[in-house]
């Protein structure tokens, strides 16, 4: 289920037995238990702390409503978001018993994730062009190293293209991790970041590449200067490869909470996003973002961080998420 890319070619039964073999001690596999515990703290103040509100009243006064309404906020599900889920629940307080909260909030969070498009990720036969987009230290670097040695690990010729020429040691920093992954680089030190994304576009084109992971700059104190950068980039995929731009996604660390949902909003706008991959989401209490994100801007999570490890990257199933919450 949590697997990351389908098999380009059906192997031999050996092959497939050192494949699984090394799936499970690669962590390429993601088991439902590892899902729940990966989510906890997030399961803790987004659904225990709501459902602990209310379940044991006879039924919903306006302080539990409130109450409620001001826990949905801290849980970093979005205050509009939030808004409408405790509406809901006081145009239903005759129909719905406080018993019943569990199942209440389940069928919204899934109602609201479903509604915000595909979860999967997009990868189709010839080249796949990815761009990366994110603030600084949100994990942009790592999680392109780890997306390369997952192509990699499905047999695929990676690409990737150092296009954060604006942050020092960037390009060398990127350099290592494309090494430990297995993965091809283009680096031009010092030149616009437009014109390392053209040069790596034509040696994919050329050298017959699936995949190319172009990195970006996360400059967001500098919002016109950042929105120029990434039109200029996505100018130059457009004109020299527009059937191959698989995806554009967005890198927010779960941990920063609602101002993960600005960032959201601003490179929405300057990068067409088509998706979001939620880093450091072990351990965090405020991966609700990832509903507020949904809701407010249609946007899905298609990609979620659990470690640190280059293997530690995984496809996101909202259905399985919303479960692993409230189990």
């Amino acid at each position: 289920m949590f697997e990351f890319f389908k098999k380009k070619d059906e192997k031999a039964p050996e092959q497939q037995q050192e494949q699984h073999v090394l799936e499970e001690n690669s962590g390429f596999s993601f088991s439902f238990e590892k899902l729940k515990s990966t989510v906890a703290n997030t399961a803790k103040s987004l659904v225990q702390s709501v459902t602990g509100n209310l379940e044991d009243k006879e039924e919903f006064d306006e302080f539990a409503l409130d109450d409620t309404e001001e826990l949905l906020i801290k849980a970093d599900i979005g205050v509009n978001t939030a808004a409408e889920i405790t509406d809901k629940l006081r145009e239903k307080n005759s129909k719905i018993k406080p018993s019943e909260i569990r199942a209440f909030l389940k069928n919204e969070f899934d109602n609201i994730l479903e509604s915000a498009g595909s979860e999967k990720l997009n990868v189709k036969e010839g080249l796949n062009i990815y761009l990366i987009t994110g603030v600084n230290g949100a994990g942009k670097t790592t999680l392109i190293a780890k997306l390369a040695y997952q192509f990699k690990n499905q047999g695929k010729k990676v690409l990737v293209a150092a296009g954060d020429t604006f942050r020092a040691a960037a390009e060398e920093q990127l350099n290592i991790w494309s090494e430990r992954a297995g993965a091809d680089i283009v680096r031009k030190d010092g030149i616009d970041a437009a014109a390392v994304a053209f040069d790596a576009i034509k040696k994919a084109q050329s050298e017959n590449y699936d995949i190319l992971l172009i990195d970006t700059a996360g400059r967001l104190q500098n919002k016109h200067n950042l929105m120029e950068e990434l039109g200029k980039m996505t100018a130059v995929i457009n004109k020299l490869a527009p059937d191959c731009f698989t995806e554009s996604l967005l890198v927010i660390d779960a941990n920063t909470g609602q101002n993960g949902l600005q960032q959201a909003k601003i490179f929405k706008e300057a990068a067409n996003l088509t998706g979001i991959a939620l880093t450091k989401l072990d351990g965090s209490a405020k991966g609700g973002i990832i509903i507020a994100i949904a809701k407010e801007l249609s946007l899905p999570v298609k990609l979620i961080g659990v470690g640190e490890k280059i293997t530690d990257i995984k496809y996101f199933n909202a259905q399985d998420f919303t479960k692993a919450l409230f189990e």
